[in-house]
């Protein structure tokens, strides 16, 4: 299920909350009762091989001097 980040405008508490996708627009009431939240755009970090495409380091070193800037 995923987590929604909110914030309370009154208290400035930040709090997250699992909802169905169906319900991700319903209001949701900081922990200390306030009602006037917003939710907050959150980031996903992804890791993994996602970016080992074309765009990666060409094989055979890294920096300067490694082989990849051709300066042997």
């Amino acid at each position: 299920m995923p987590r929604y980040e909110y914030r309370c405008r009154t208290c400035g508490d930040t709090f997250e909350r699992a909802l169905p996708m169906s319900e991700s627009g319903a209001p949701a009431s900081c922990p200390q009762g306030h009602g006037d939240t917003v939710k907050l755009l959150s980031t996903v970090a992804l890791a993994g091989r996602a970016g080992a495409g074309p765009a990666a380091a060409p094989p055979g070193g890294g920096g300067c001097c490694g082989g990849a800037c051709g300066c042997r």
